[in-house]
């Protein structure tokens, strides 16, 4: 069924808001989502009648913040299919879950002579720790290409991975600057056939699309709760077995079970990955966003999605001087299935100029590289706008857009 856009609106109090008197559009959930009032009130119920720190309290408050912080954990163990709720770390965020896969396991498992293997559509996220890792080990770093409808040229990985030197290959779900959900169940496989593991960039599909890491063929996934309507919270998945074998990242707090004058012994997987004290009301208001999603239906989200960026490519195309990253209809065609982000240019615009523009009409749209720079080199250009789409938007936000375009494209003669 399609989604009720506004009666969805009606939950995040931010659309109450108007900006420079006009209604607020907001195309940058990509970057980060709104919150609805469930989120915003189950992380105040925390705060104002629950709080105490988890694990380790005998008491009544701190037993009851225990067992909702760990019900959050099956709860998200369910919505993306892991086999063990203890497969589920807390992290702040995507990146620091993709940085403690990058030190933990790539330290121990990455020597001279290796190679990585991601791609060019690749987040800084999930294209910094292994280039770093690299370095320090003296390994290859090898990237999958993209195509300029956005795709990601598999021909070149069988090379990659012939020889056996590849231990690990990392890749998004999805690019948060075109939009493309790259084939990574059959990357999984041809990566797994060579003896490498697969890690995932998940940021950017779990709050969009159903996602299953066992279907997929992943051994770790990151992704983050504060583009799922959630607060600045974030999850690492990872099959329980690699997890048991890698060393902590961090030190201290919870992560520790024995502590002596000259040696340590670490707590069970997943608290050795959870130092200190976490981000309790966090997790709790990630749980609420999870309830909050499944009430919507993830299948209807991504149809909905589906629905509102064919349209916009629809209507940007009327625009001669508006070019869509990643979408060509010319010799190379645009990809069959793209979740809800459309990166431009326009001719001699400036990203920063088409943005300030646009915020007057009160439409929020992103510029910049997206920490992205290598997709955007691979394009020739520094910057794009970026248009994101969610759950709270419909044909008359992506109207609006266009509209403000028209302004943009007037205020500069172009």
């Amino acid at each position: 069924m399609p989604l009720d856009v506004a009666a969805i609106r009606q939950e995040f109090p931010i659309f109450e808001r108007k900006i420079h008197g006009k209604r607020l559009v907001f195309l940058d959930s990509a970057a980060s989502s709104q919150k609805p009032r469930t989120v915003i009130g189950a992380m105040m119920h925390m705060y104002m009648h629950g709080y105490a720190n988890v694990h380790r309290g005998l008491y009544t408050l701190a037993e009851e913040a225990t067992a909702a912080y760990e019900e959050v954990r099956a709860k998200i163990a369910r919505f993306i299919n892991a086999p063990d709720p203890a497969e589920i770390v807390n992290v702040r965020n995507a990146t620091e879950g993709l940085n403690l896969v990058a030190y933990s396991w790539g330290e121990t498992h990455i020597h001279a002579g290796d190679r990585i293997v991601i791609t060019e559509l690749e987040h800084h996220a999930n294209l910094v720790p292994w280039q770093q890792l690299a370095h320090r080990k003296g390994a290859e770093l090898a990237y999958i290409p993209v195509n300029d409808a956005g795709e990601l040229d598999l021909d070149a990985l069988p090379p990659l991975l012939a020889d056996g030197r590849t231990k690990v290959v990392a890749c998004s779900m999805m690019s948060n600057v075109l939009g493309a959900l790259p084939p990574v169940k059959q990357v999984a496989e041809m990566a797994h056939a060579a003896g490498a593991l697969m890690v995932m960039d998940g940021a950017q599909a779990v709050p969009h699309r159903p996602v299953d890491v066992q279907a997929l063929g992943a051994d770790f996934m990151a992704f983050s709760g504060h583009k799922m309507c959630g607060p600045g919270v974030g999850i690492l998945w990872g099959r329980y077995e690699l997890l048991e074998a890698m060393p902590p990242f961090l030190y201290g707090g919870d992560m520790i079970r024995t502590v002596k004058r000259d040696y340590a012994k670490w707590n069970d997987v997943p608290y050795k990955f959870e130092a200190g004290t976490p981000a309790i009301a966090e997790v709790v208001g990630l749980g609420a966003a999870v309830d909050f999603l499944n009430a919507i239906g993830m299948e209807a989200i991504h149809a909905h999605e589906q629905e509102i960026v064919a349209y916009a490519l629809a209507r940007l195309a009327e625009l001669p001087t508006v070019h869509v990253l990643g979408y060509s209809d010319g010799e190379h065609r645009a990809p069959q299935e793209r979740s809800g982000v459309v990166a431009f240019t326009m001719d001699g615009i400036h990203p920063h100029d088409i943005s300030a523009i646009l915020d007057t009409e009160a439409v929020c749209v992103r510029a910049g590289h997206h920490c992205a720079q290598p997709l955007h080199n691979r394009f020739g250009i520094p910057a794009s706008a970026r248009a994101s789409f969610y759950i709270y938007n419909d044909r008359d936000d992506v109207n609006a857009l266009v509209e403000a375009l028209h302004k943009v494209i007037k205020t500069f003669g172009r």
